[in-house]
């Protein structure tokens, strides 16, 4: 007899961890591999966030710390909804976890019973349906249709919609596709949402500072105060301050959820690093001029690889608006051959060839649950992105 729960037994390891995790170990085998698959800022955290950290050590703060996080963080976090949101919480409806990850996975454990159920559109961050196992609930894909920007239509939302709804889950921007929901977007799905006044909303916003050109970044409780009563606001200073080591998340939301939440996590993982919890204040109080730098330099990323992309037969990709990555067609790839004499049958088989023949590592997109695409991230020096898509097209060149 396994010793292993049910329940874990339909959980999937994450295939961008698996993609980088066997780029590392080409790596270490001496081949020359060029990681794509990482939802990581290739940027070091800026100066003074991390002398922040380094004077929180010196003055001792080392210890334990409340569960929802320390006061001065979660007054910062009080302060940028407002600023940046326009949403208003008091600082005990705000919690703050071991990255934004933690923090809807408590949230799932705290409010789902068997049998209820979590729509999100799909392609979705691979974590969302095998937490919603994890906790107990049943993941229900809602596909977003690529002419369509892969936004989720009101119709296609109202479709699922059921007594069984307890949650959706909304990513923008979004990993992976770098679509961005606009406020009028976010209102058509207010209106559906508020003839289900039983289903709650967790707005995951980590790539929130990441939107470029003309586009506006917008969340749901902003958009539709009305909703805001069951609303999950998720962010966390992993991607634009890139702090991604630091696993540092926050949530705002309605009191009894969050407390509800605080219970998970006291009984799991207690509190965050208290040492991260200080560099997160400043992160959030600090200078955010820099911000702008970043952004720009992700735009102009993105340009490169979109165009590089286009370039390449047998794969296409439009513009995103947001996030770090491009989602990549690569079906036009299936079903040819490699010079070693094997066939390509799915979007799984690309990666792995584009991994050995090429010596860059992708994420494939079934792991998002959107078959027949690859996920490029193209948080990584302008050098390494044209080398890789150089590498790349020599790759599917040598297909026949």
């Amino acid at each position: 007899m396994s010793i292993l729960s049910r329940k874990l037994s339909a959980v999937k390891p994450s295939q961008t961890k698996a993609m980088t995790t066997l780029a590392e170990s080409l790596r270490a085998e001496g081949k020359s591999i060029i990681t794509l698959s990482q939802g990581e800022p290739d940027f070091d955290t800026p100066a003074w966030i991390n002398q922040a950290a380094i004077e929180a050590i010196h003055a001792g703060h080392t210890r334990y710390t409340a569960v929802a996080g320390i006061t001065a963080l979660r007054e910062a976090i009080v302060g940028k909804f407002k600023r940046e949101n326009g949403l208003a919480f008091s600082v005990d409806q705000v919690t703050v976890g071991c990255g934004a990850k933690q923090l809807l996975y408590n949230a799932l454990v705290a409010t789902l019973d068997e049998g209820d159920e979590v729509i999100f559109p799909t392609p979705c961050w691979v974590s969302y349906p095998e937490m919603v196992k994890l906790a107990g609930g049943t993941p229900i894909a809602v596909p977003a249709r690529a002419e369509n920007g892969f936004i989720m239509s009101p119709d296609e939302l109202r479709a699922e919609l059921n007594a069984k709804t307890k949650w959706l889950m909304l990513n923008s921007p979004s990993n992976p596709t770098g679509a961005v929901y606009s406020q009028r977007d976010l209102e058509a799905l207010a209106d559906v949402l508020r003839d289900f006044p039983d289903v709650w909303i967790l707005s995951d916003d980590i790539y929130e500072h990441l939107v470029y050109g003309d586009v506006e970044f917008a969340t749901l409780a902003a958009v539709a105060p009305d909703l805001a009563a069951r609303t999950l606001t998720v962010n966390g200073v992993s991607k634009a301050y890139a702090m991604t080591g630091w696993r540092v998340g926050y949530a705002g939301g309605p009191l009894e959820l969050i407390k509800a939440m605080n219970t998970v996590q006291g009984q799991s993982t207690s509190h965050t690093c208290s040492i991260s919890q200080h560099a997160a204040v400043e992160a959030l109080n600090g200078d955010q001029s820099f911000l702008d730098d970043f952004r720009e330099a992700f735009r102009k990323r993105r340009d490169l690889v979109v165009g590089l992309v286009n370039a390449i037969p047998g794969l296409s990709c439009d513009t995103p608006d947001g996030a770090f990555y491009v989602f990549a067609d690569c079906r036009a790839l299936l079903h040819k051959v490699t010079p070693a004499g094997e066939a390509l049958e799915s979007d799984m088989d690309v990666a792995m060839y584009l991994m050995e023949e090429a010596g860059v590592a992708v994420v494939p997109g079934s792991g998002f649950l959107a078959d027949g695409f690859i996920r490029i991230s193209y948080a990584a020096s302008a050098a390494e992105l044209s080398t890789a898509c150089s590498a790349i097209h020599a790759a599917v060149n040598k297909l026949t």
